[in-house]
């Protein structure tokens, strides 16, 4: 069963039409919000949140279609990031987090939690960014060739919804210096064990923009011209060099945008950085977010 995999309760959140948004919600003190990518769910920040509960309040969501949370078809649900990001701000504003928020953001969930941040910068005080994105694919970076079969063609789609595809092949190239084991990545494809339950993986492939039509364009170019808005904040940038996706291109973008941040990569390191490097990463991780800036 795919709960008892977590070392967490969980709870859950309502959304419009009855649909369940599964999250974590551990610990007291000032909220830590982590957000998972595709073709991940909250699992990834298993041990993070433990480390970090005994000192802040550790919220960490599935995205719909993935993890715990429900799985609708596209007549109950648009998967789409504009839904996400209302669907974060409506779980966070029932639980009254408004302030001293740390986003802790990993491959899709940096672009969902910058657009969160960007239209509400007074509420962030701290920002962790591992081998993600927050602006649309810089020009230098083509699309890799897997990702464009998978969100443009019915082989693709094919692929993901009836073999599990992009969750099972992450598992085992996600991480490089340290490859998963078997009941890890196990772990990692579990809440995806069916058609049905896929529809998120690939709905989140069919999302990336790539030009102004395509849904998710707009809001992108809105994140990223609001990036200054949190020039500000405390960022601390942990990335695995390995990571097909989110390369140099993408860190490279990230150094311009935040030439403060305090920039630690690891050059074998895969996507899953918060797997490949745990016993780094985790502390450093950690220190950051306890350490009382020096503006306070």
């Amino acid at each position: 069963m795919v709960k008892r995999l977590l070392p967490f309760q969980g709870n859950y959140f309502n959304l419009d039409g009855d649909i369940r948004y599964h999250y974590l919600d551990e610990g007291q003190g000032e909220p830590v919000v982590m957000l998972h990518g595709n073709p991940s769910w909250s699992y990834y920040y298993r041990n993070l949140a433990q480390a970090l509960c005994t000192t802040h309040r550790v919220i960490v969501p599935d995205h719909i279609g993935c993890g715990l949370s429900d799985k609708p078809d596209d007549s109950r649900y648009t998967y789409t990031l504009t839904n996400r990001v209302a669907n974060l701000e409506q779980l966070l504003e029932s639980l009254d987090i408004k302030e001293k928020i740390t986003l802790v953001v990993h491959d899709w969930g940096g672009m969902i939690g910058m657009a969160y941040a960007t239209k509400y910068p007074e509420r962030i005080k701290k920002l962790v960014i591992l081998n993600t994105g927050a602006f649309h694919l810089p020009t230098d970076k083509p699309l890799p060739l897997s990702l464009k079969i998978c969100r443009d063609t019915s082989v693709g789609s094919f692929l993901i919804r009836a073999g599990n595809a992009f969750s099972f092949i992450a598992s085992w190239v996600g991480c490089k210096m340290n490859p998963m084991p078997h009941a890890l990545r196990c772990a990692y494809t579990a809440p995806y064990n069916s058609w049905k339950n896929r529809i998120a993986t690939l709905r989140f492939v069919q999302d990336i923009p790539l030009a102004p039509s395509d849904p998710a364009y707009a809001e992108v170019s809105r994140v990223e011209s609001k990036l200054s808005t949190l020039a500000d904040k405390p960022m601390l940038i942990c990335w695995g060099e390995k990571d097909f996706v989110f390369d140099r291109h993408f860190l490279k973008q990230w150094k311009q945008n935040f030439p403060n941040a305090d920039v630690h990569t690891w050059r074998n390191g895969g996507h899953y950085i918060l797997e490949d490097a745990s016993d780094e990463v985790i502390p450093m991780v950690c220190d950051f977010i306890r350490k009382t800036p020096i503006t306070e």
